[in-house]
C-alpha cells in the first residue's frame, strides 16, 4: 500500500503539472486566459500603482537592479515589523520584539526563499508579523525566481535581443495570475479538513488531569493563508514552530496529500513552461525527466531506510514490517497519522524542492533516511528545485553537460540553437559551484570556532551532519534542519543569514547575466555534429552531470557525517 501511495503521487504530479505549465506559458506572453477577466483589471492596477507598463522592456543589468533593490526593500520591512511589533496591531498573545539577530535572520529567510526558521513561529512571532512580513514574502520571493528564470528562457528564446522583458511585470504576473489563485484554492481546502484561520487569541483547553487543574494554551491565527503560499511557492516556513507534523497545520491524510503535491507542483509545471515558451515541449519533458529520475530514487532510499528501522528496534523485538494496524519501521519523530511512506515522502520531497517544510523531525530519522534530505539539498536544488530557481539551475547543469558533451566529440557545444561560449560556460559554472562554495566554507568555520560547535547537541558523526546540514540548507534556501542543531544564538543566525545571501542572490546576478549573453546570440540551425537534448541519452547525460558535481563536491562531508555514522550504529548494533 506504502509503495502504491508514492507512485500515485508521482502520477499525480505530473497529471497536474502539465496544464499548470501550459497555462504559466501564456500568462507570460501576456495572452488572455481563462481568469483574465477576474484578474486582468487587479494586474493593471499594480502595474499602474508602481508606474510600470505591460510592455516595458529592460537588459539584464536594470532587471537585476530592479530584483535587487525590492529584496532589499522586503528585507527592510520584515525585519522593522520584528522589531516593532510589540507596538503594532494585531498581537493577541502579546509578544515582545524579536531580538536584532534573530530579526536579521528570518528577514533574509523570507527575502531569500528560505524560510529557515531558528524560533518558534507561535511564541515569536506577532499575527500582522506573520501576514504582513512573512506571508507576503512568501508570494514575492516565490514570484521573484519565477521572473528570473522567464527571464532566462526568454534568454533562450529570442534572437539577437537586447533585452529580457520587465521584472516588475513578471513579478506581478507570477503573484496575481499563478501564485495568488492557487493559494486561495489549496488555503480554502485546507480550511475545510480543520487548518486554522482566525484572528482570535490562544485557545485555553483544559486537560484530562483528575483534579481539573492543568491547562493547556493553544495558539491560534491565520494559519491556513500562510501554509497555502508556504508549500505552492516553495517556501517552507511554518506558522507553528514544528511545521506540518502540527495537526492546526495538517490535520490528516488529504491535507497531507494537498500539501505535499504542492510542494513540488509549480516547479513541476514550470518545465513544461519552459517547453512551451522555447518552442519545443520535448525539451520541457527532458528537464522534468531528469529531474524526476533523481527524485524517484531518492524516495525509495528515504523510504527503505526509515521502513527498516535501526538494529536497536530490532534487538528490542520491535515489529518493523508495516500492517493496517502498526506502521512499523523508525516511527521516532514521525505522526501517527502519516507513517513512516508518507514521512519518507515528504522529507524527499520538501528537500528535492527547495521547500524546507516537514511533517516529521529530520533529526530523527535514520542516518542513511538522513542522508537522502542532505543529498537533494546538495545537488544544488535541481531535482525540482524552488519555483523558477530550481530549473534555472537545472538549465546551468545542462549548459555544463551540452558543453562536455561537444567536448568529447570536438564540437562547438550548441543549445536550443544557442552556441555555448566561454562566457556562458563561466556563468553557468559559478551558478553551480556558488552555493556549494557557501555550504561548505560555513560548515568549516561553524566547525571551527567554539561558537559553532557550542550550538551541537549531539556529539560525534551526527553532531557534525547537524551543522553540515543547517548550512547545506542555508546554502542551498531550503530552510529544513537537523533540530539537534541550537541555531537561535547570535553566531548561527548571522553566519546562516549570510550564507543565505550569497547563495540566493550570486547565482541570481549570474542566470540574469547568462540570459543576457544568450538573448544577444543568433540562432544557430541544428546540423549534423547538433547534439540532440530531447532524448533520453541526453536525460542520462544531464542527471549523470549532477550527480558528479555533487559527488566531487559534497562526497568528503557525507563520509564524516551520515555515512559514518550508520557504520557506527550497524557495528554498534544499535542506535546512533
Amino acid at each position: 500500500m506504502s509503495w502504491l501511495q508514492i507512485a500515485l503521487y508521482l502520477a499525480l504530479l505530473v497529471l497536474l503539472a502539465r496544464p499548470l505549465g501550459e497555462y504559466m506559458a501564456r500568462v507570460y506572453a501576456g495572452e488572455r486566459t481563462f481568469l483574465t477577466p477576474a484578474l486582468g483589471g487587479l494586474e493593471r492596477g499594480l502595474l499602474r500603482l508602481i508606474g510600470a507598463r505591460a510592455d516595458e522592456e529592460s537588459d539584464w543589468r536594470t532587471y537585476g537592479l530592479g530584483l535587487l533593490v525590492f529584496n532589499a526593500l522586503g528585507f527592510l520591512v520584515v525585519y522593522a515589523l520584528q522589531r516593532t511589533q510589540h507596538l503594532l496591531p494585531l498581537d493577541p498573545a502579546g509578544l515582545g520584539p524579536v531580538t536584532p539577530d534573530s530579526a536579521f535572520n528570518t528577514a533574509v529567510s523570507f527575502a531569500t526563499n528560505t524560510n529557515w526558521q531558528g524560533y518558534a513561529g507561535e511564541t515569536t512571532l506577532s499575527d500582522l508579523t506573520q501576514m504582513l512580513g512573512l506571508t507576503v514574502q512568501n508570494f514575492v520571493s516565490a514570484a521573484t525566481g519565477m521572473a528570473v528564470l522567464v527571464a532566462l528562457i526568454r534568454g533562450f528564446a529570442r534572437r539577437t535581443s537586447a533585452t529580457l522583458g520587465s521584472f516588475w511585470v513578471d513579478l506581478v504576473r507570477s503573484t496575481v495570475h499563478v501564485l495568488l489563485p492557487l493559494s486561495i484554492v489549496l488555503a480554502l481546502a485546507l480550511v475545510s479538513r480543520g487548518v486554522v484561520q482566525t484572528f482570535e487569541a490562544p485557545a485555553r483547553v483544559q486537560l484530562l488531569e483528575v483534579d481539573g487543574s492543568a491547562v493547556q494554551t493553544i495558539p491560534l491565527g491565520p494559519v491556513a493563508s500562510q501554509i497555502a503560499i508556504k508549500q505552492l511557492g516553495t517556501n517552507g516556513g511554518g506558522f507553528y514552530s514544528t511545521n506540518s507534523a502540527h495537526p492546526l497545520e495538517n490535520p490528516d491524510a488529504l491535507t497531507n496529500l494537498l500539501e505535499s503535491l504542492a510542494i513540488l507542483l509549480v516547479p513541476a509545471a514550470l518545465c513544461f513552461t519552459f517547453g512551451t515558451m522555447v518552442g519545443d515541449r520535448r525539451q520541457g519533458v527532458v528537464l522534468l525527466a531528469a529531474m524526476l529520475v533523481l527524485l524517484g530514487p531518492g524516495i525509495v532510499a528515504a523510504y527503505a531506510a526509515e521502513r527498516a528501522g535501526t538494529p536497536a528496534l530490532a534487538a528490542a523485538g520491535a515489529e518493523l514490517g508495516e500492517t493496517a494496524d502498526a506502521p512499523g519501521g523508525n516511527m521516532e519523530g514521525k505522526e501517527l497519522r502519516f507513517g513512516v511512506a508518507q514521512s519518507a515522502l515528504w522529507a524527499a520531497a520538501t528537500t528535492a524542492a527547495s521547500n524546507g517544510s516537514v511533517n516529521a523531525m529530520h533529526d530523527s530519522l535514520t542516518p542513511l533516511g538522513g542522508l537522502v534530505p542532505l543529498v537533494l539539498m546538495q545537488l544544488g536544488e535541481v531535482v525540482l528545485g524552488g519555483v523558477g530557481s530550481g530549473l534555472y539551475g537545472m538549465l546551468a547543469f545542462a549548459i555544463v553537460a551540452v558543453f562536455v558533451a561537444g567536448l568529447m566529440v570536438g564540437r562547438t557545444p550548441e543549445y536550443l540553437g544557442k552556441k555555448i561560449g566561454a562566457y556562458e560556460m563561466k556563468m553557468a559554472a559559478l551558478v553551480i559551484l556558488t552555493p556549494c562554495l557557501a555550504s561548505l566554507v560555513g560548515t568549516a568555520v561553524a566547525c571551527a570556532m567554539a561558537a559553532g560547535r557550542a550550538g551541537v547537541l549531539n556529539p560525534g558523526a551526527h553532531g557534525f551532519s547537524e551543522i553540515l546540514y543547517a548550512f547545506s540548507s542555508a546554502g542551498n534556501n531550503n530552510g529544513s534542519a537537523f533540530a539537534g542543531l541550537s541555531a537561535n544564538t547570535p553566531f548561527y543566525n548571522t553566519t546562516l543569514g549570510l550564507v543565505m545571501l550569497v547563495a540566493r542572490y550570486a547565482p541570481i546576478v549570474l542566470v540574469l547575466a547568462l540570459a543576457g549573453a544568450l538573448a544577444r546570440k543568433k540562432l544557430v540551425p541544428a546540423g549534423a555534429g547538433t547534439l540532440p537534448t530531447h532524448t533520453p541519452q541526453f536525460v542520462a547525460l544531464l542527471v549523470g552531470t549532477v550527480l558528479l558535481v555533487g559527488a566531487l563536491t559534497f562526497l568528503p562531508a557525507l563520509a564524516l557525517g551520515p555515512i559514518v555514522e550508520h557504520l557506527q550504529m550497524v557495528g554498534a548494533g544499535g542506535g546512533p
